[in-house]
């Protein structure tokens, strides 16, 4: 139709043939198959690694400077993985975090989130791909859905950041590495039968390997 718009007449089918002989389609572009969660999460009797959440808190600097904390959670253990601060945080910065919370303790299967832009972001993505991870976003304005990192989150200002008056980010990050320590060393939790997120974890652990001694014993 642009041919002939410009005076060109001739027959379509040779037109075609020449178009694609000169491959002047439109490339469609092959997107990879990511598995993608959307809405409230599922319910479910959880191990460690299967799902984490993680989310941001925000503060100010004694200057009035904002910083950002990304705080990410192991869902069954109530364990926190990281606590990583920050004045800005790309998606890229978010996955290296990610990577390093990995090397310790392996990759869960699934991730929950809100719908922020550096969860949302093509490096996200591509992290998720390349490690066989499934993303889970949030209903958007529906916190409630990540329900046990918005818990520690609150935890974590009420008991941390709005304790403290903060000069540099440096202090910030000694204070989050201080008080980390204590929440998963010394603080029992009542939804882990009053053990440390350290102790649940470890009796998880024994109580997975003793039955799985059991069933290759049994056969």
């Amino acid at each position: 139709m642009l041919l002939r718009r410009d005076g060109v007449a001739d027959n379509h089918k040779r037109i075609g043939r020449i178009y694609r002989a000169a491959g002047l389609q439109v490339r469609k572009r092959v997107r990879r198959k990511l598995a993608l969660g959307r809405g409230p999460i599922e319910r479910m009797n959880l191990a460690p690694n299967q799902r984490w959440s993680l989310d941001f808190v925000h503060d100010r600097l004694r200057t009035n400077r904002r910083f950002r904390v990304l705080a990410v959670g192991d869902d069954c253990t109530r364990e926190n993985l990281a606590l990583e601060a920050d004045f800005a945080f790309s998606g890229e910065r978010m996955t290296r975090v990610l990577d390093a919370i990995a090397a310790l303790r392996g990759y869960p299967e699934t991730i929950v989130m809100d719908n922020g832009p550096e969860m949302i972001s093509l490096a996200m993505l591509r992290w998720a791909v390349d490690r066989g991870v499934r993303l889970h976003h949030i209903a958007p304005g529906k916190p409630i859905q990540n329900a046990f990192i918005e818990s520690f989150n609150g935890r974590l200002r009420d008991e941390c950041l709005n304790e403290h008056d903060f000069a540099t980010l440096a202090d910030v990050r000694q204070v989050l590495g201080d008080w980390r320590e204590r929440y998963n060393v010394e603080r029992p939790h009542k939804a882990l039968d009053w053990k440390t997120p350290e102790e649940f974890a470890r009796s998880f652990a024994t109580t997975h390997n003793t039955k799985s001694r059991h069933l290759s014993s049994v056969a």
